[in-house]
């Protein structure tokens, strides 16, 4: 059976194209071209090959746009705002950090809190993380406001935020499949 070098093939959603390509052989990518998903597949792949890369790609692209339009991924002043959210919820609005901002990535830590001048620092490395996980790394660090060691009473301030084990396990995984050797604080 020949296939032309690009073949349009309608998919059930009228907003997405796909691209077949013979000379696409492993690779598959997607963009937007307007209002419009364009899907490019190698030309071998089977239709449900196909419905599952166009789903895949689709599920993939929302997640990068959704990344890219929150503003808590984009400012410290989008952080500060979320702790001073996160203090209400989770602490009665007893956390005020003075300060809450992305930096470089550390080595040994995802963020840190300085409780003498209320500041929280958060690697850079945590902005394409879920956002309940940012939420736990934030709940975290103003939790360090009202307790500055590990112990008990602070982690009974941290475990206020239901997804905390969830979130640890995800931290962990993250740190280790990136080689990065940062492990959860007991």
């Amino acid at each position: 059976m020949s296939v032309p070098p690009f073949t349009v093939v309608s998919v059930a959603e009228p907003s997405v194209e796909v691209r077949r390509s013979k000379r696409r052989t492993r690779t598959v990518t997607a963009y937007r071209e307007g209002d419009t998903l364009i899907v490019q597949i190698p030309a071998r792949l089977s239709k449900k090959e196909e419905a599952h890369w166009v789903a895949e790609m689709q599920r993939r692209l929302l997640r990068t746009e959704t990344r890219r339009r929150s503003p808590a991924r984009t400012s410290d002043a989008a952080l500060l705002e979320r702790c001073g959210e996160l203090s209400d919820r989770y602490f009665d609005g007893r956390c005020h950090p003075s300060g809450v901002r992305w930096v470089p990535p550390m080595r040994t830590r995802w963020a840190s809190c300085t409780p003498v001048d209320r500041t929280i620092r958060v690697s850079e490395r945590l902005r394409e993380v879920p956002a309940w996980v940012l939420d736990y790394v934030l709940v975290h660090e103003l939790a360090h406001l009202l307790e500055s060691d590990h112990g008990p009473a602070f982690w009974e301030l941290v475990r206020a935020y239901p997804k905390t084990d969830r979130a640890i396990g995800f931290l962990e995984g993250l740190s280790a499949a990136a080689g990065w050797g940062i492990t959860s604080e007991d």
